[in-house]
Parts: C-alpha cells; structure tokens; sequence
C-alpha cells in the first residue's frame, strides 16, 4: 500500500496528557509547553479541556491557559468540550476548534460520562450546531475502538456507528482511539478494513495508547491504509483514569522518529520535541517516557 507523503501530528499532551497528572501543574509550566511545541512545529494543539473541574481539576485553568499563550500564526489550539457549557467557555476562551468525544463502548460511556452513547451523541448535536454557527470546526473523538475495560473486544461495525454519527453531526473528522492500548496490527487492519469501506481515509485519525507496546506498529498499519492524521503526546505523557493499567499515549518523539525512517514528512523539528519534553517531564519530577528521546538526550551526556 502507498504510504502518506506527509502526516498531521496532533498534539495532544498539554491536554490529554497532563490531565490526568495528580499533583497541580503550574500555569507558567503549562503555557510553556504549548509554546513549545508550537515553536516545534506543530499545528495542531490540543491546549485545554472544557470540562467540570470537579471531575478534571487538572484542567480548571483552561481559560487561564488560552489567555497567557504567545499564539502563533497558522497553529490551531483546540479545546475539549463535553457540552455546551462546556462550548460556551471554550468560544470565550479563543479556541480555534473544539472537540468532542465518544465512545464505542457503553461500559465505558456509563463509567466515563455517566449515560449511553445513544445520550452522549444526543448531547453533542447542539454543541456541534453551535460551534457551525460560530464558525469553529468541530473534531470527533471514540473511545475504545479496539477494546474496552468493561466490555472486552469491541466489533468494528459498533465503531463505525459511532464514526458514523460523528460525521453525520458535523465533525470534519473523527479520531479512532486504542484507549487502553490492547489493540494490535492485526485489529487495527480489520477495524480500518471495516470503516474504509464507508468513509474516506481523510475523514479518520488514529490515538493509539503504547501499553503493550504495540501504538508504533498500529499507527504504521494506518498509514498503510492511508490515514494520514495521527495523535500523539510529547514525552509519552498522559493515560486514562477509567482504564486500569493504560499507561500513556504514544509519544510524539517516537512517532516523528518512526516517520522521518519512512521519508515521511510531518513539519516537525525532533531536536525541539525532544527538549519540549525534556522540560515538562523535568517539571513532572521524572524521565520522558519517548524512548527516542532517552536516546537522543543520552547521546547528548
């Protein structure tokens, strides 16, 4: 199969990767890291999460965080909105897209959001309308797409409903996630196999979790069926608080490396990504978890 000749990096670390973190991140922390990553070259950053506080204290400064950045010309920084409340602090905020979040699992909706995926649809469609007549392009997220922690393996057909109605609501495009990172090449292939037959591979993004190890070889299987947008977090950072023993994103360090092996071009200098992370993991107290840059860093020592 003919592989992209350049892939968007999502950059989902300052959001889906800190959220998660127990101890309270400091603002100045949190802005330089997005800064960071946009000097790297991302164009797309995940920067907050609109959400109650309550549930992600993590994440209450959002619009402290939207107000302090140094945005910089061509770059998108994206919000998580649950709701339209949730819409609503995200347009005050600035953001520059939103992103909504499902999942193809109802063990996990209940235990994630607290109602179906019939109910979690239902509650994106006026955010959806909102953010059309703001003029803010709205992304997709679903959860679970190669197994869940309460319901086991999950059928491709039941993801593609959910992509489905993701699309059908207005997002321009839907971001497949390995949630707790059981999936493999082999399941990758089948799902993509099942969701290509119905929708276009630019309409489809892929957030694989590395908990078996196994994010690298799923995202080469997506390239291979033509996705061309993979998620990824700096320094390998972030998890899923609903998901016992899912131990973090794919790092971005690792994927850019993968991709420059390929001839792959995805805009981003690696030396950058590797210091991006270097530094909010020496804020976090520990090592990054990109085993491309422990590798590059040591070589530096």
């Amino acid at each position: 199969m003919t592989l992209p000749d350049t892939v968007t990096l999502v950059e989902v670390g300052p959001r889906d990767g800190l959220q998660n973190e127990k101890a309270t991140i400091a603002l100045a922390d949190k802005v330089r890291l997005i800064d960071d990553l946009a000097a790297a070259g991302h164009t797309v950053i995940e920067a907050g999460s609109f959400v109650n506080p309550k549930w992600v204290p993590q994440m209450a400064d959002s619009e402290a965080v939207f107000a302090a950045l140094t945005r910089r010309p061509g770059v998108r920084y994206v919000a998580l909105t649950p709701n339209l409340k949730g819409f609503e602090r995200a347009l005050a905020a600035g953001a520059d897209e939103i992103a909504v979040f499902a999942a193809a699992s109802e063990g996990f909706s209940q235990k994630n959001i607290n109602c179906s995926v019939a109910e979690s649809l239902e509650r994106f469609a006026p955010v959806a309308t909102a953010a059309r007549e703001a003029g803010l392009p709205v992304r997709g997220y679903v959860s679970c797409v190669l197994g869940c922690p309460y319901d086991g393996d999950i059928p491709p057909e039941q993801v593609a409903k959910v992509t489905g109605a993701l699309l059908d609501m207005g997002c321009y495009e839907v971001s497949l996630g390995d949630t707790i990172g059981t999936g493999t090449a082999g399941s990758m292939a089948r799902l993509l196999d099942t969701l290509l037959a119905s929708y276009r591979a630019e309409q489809l993004a892929v957030h694989c979790h590395d908990t078996y190890g196994q994010a690298l070889a799923n995202i080469l299987v997506a390239l291979q069926h033509g996705i061309a947008t993979v998620d990824a977090s700096v320094a390998g950072l972030g998890g899923c608080p609903y998901a016992r023993g899912a131990t973090g994103n794919v790092a971005t360090e690792d994927v850019v490396y993968m991709l420059q092996g390929l001839g792959i071009d995805c805009g981003l200098d690696l030396d950058a990504l590797v210091r991006a992370g270097a530094r909010i993991s020496r804020a976090l107290g520990r090592e990054p978890a990109s085993r491309a840059a422990r590798a590059l860093l040591a070589r530096e020592n």
